[in-house]
């Protein structure tokens, strides 16, 4: 494998850009694919069936682009890494599940996880809460909502207020002292989910994530040396809208921006 060959990030839309932005600052020679699903996003109230044949879709477009590893700046699609039924020439890694960070900072030892219909119905996050230890008591709350509120621009006002109130009252009154953010598009709403929520630890798993796929490339020698790298940005519907989100987040100036229907691009 050459070390010059790109990164590839992929997600259900704009929220994977948390894990984007953590990644360029960890690896900040490193070239950087990145493909957001932004037409057929939200993943989260979808079919395990039909997330699993878009996942393979945006793979094949991701070895078509000859990356050297995938990261899945995704919850949704990490909890269903396991279920692919075909082999690619490249690491995938997923979102860290920031448990052990997590389990570390609780006093009180109850955390709530907070993320799409598809990532809590995985029951991913409480296994692996539960395989540290048993004396913690997670509480994982769905928040269906989220997501399509941030790729609508959506990141405050009353209908954000609304959503979060609804979804955060109950990990309140369970007296959770730490929350997890087990959505990369939730990173966007953390203003509001901690006026919800009060003095309570939030965990964002992207700079973990980033971190981890830096370990993997320096494990396998594949760490590029000379930078800076290039940030190549694809999305499948509405490249406008993307960029404005992407602007909340990210340098846009340092970026290309182009739409793709990545169907037409398999390997």
């Amino acid at each position: 494998m050459d070390c010059n060959l790109p990164i590839g990030v992929f997600d259900s839309g704009v929220g994977g850009l948390t894990v984007f932005k953590q990644l360029r600052s960890a690896l900040p020679n490193e070239d950087i694919i990145y493909f957001g699903d932004t037409k057929r996003n939200p993943y989260g109230s979808r079919t395990d069936g039909e997330i699993i044949a878009f996942i393979h879709e945006i793979l094949d477009f991701m070895a078509v682009n000859k990356v050297k590893v995938a990261v899945a700046a995704c919850n949704t699609i990490t909890v269903l890494l396991d279920k692919l039924h075909k082999q690619y020439p490249f690491q995938i890694i997923g979102m860290s599940k920031v448990a052990h960070s997590a389990m570390a900072a609780s006093t009180n030892k109850r955390i709530g996880v907070i993320a799409t219909e598809a990532t809590i119905r995985s029951g991913r996050h409480l296994a692996e809460f539960m395989a540290l230890s048993e004396e913690v008591e997670i509480f994982p709350k769905a928040c269906p909502e989220f997501a399509p509120l941030v790729e609508n621009e959506n990141f405050d006002g009353a209908e954000v207020e609304r959503a979060a109130q609804e979804y955060l009252t109950p990990l309140v009154k369970a007296d959770v002292d730490t929350v997890v953010l087990a959505c990369t598009h939730y990173p966007l709403l953390t203003p509001v989910i901690g006026e919800v929520m009060g003095k309570v630890k939030i965990f964002d798993p992207a700079e973990e994530t980033a971190q981890n796929t830096k370990a993997y490339l320096e494990k396998e020698n594949l760490l590029k040396s000379t930078g800076p790298g290039y940030n190549k940005l694809y999305f499948s519907a509405d490249i406008e809208r993307a960029k404005r989100i992407a602007d909340r987040i990210i340098d846009i100036n340092k970026c290309e921006f182009a739409c793709i229907d990545v169907s037409k691009h398999t390997a």
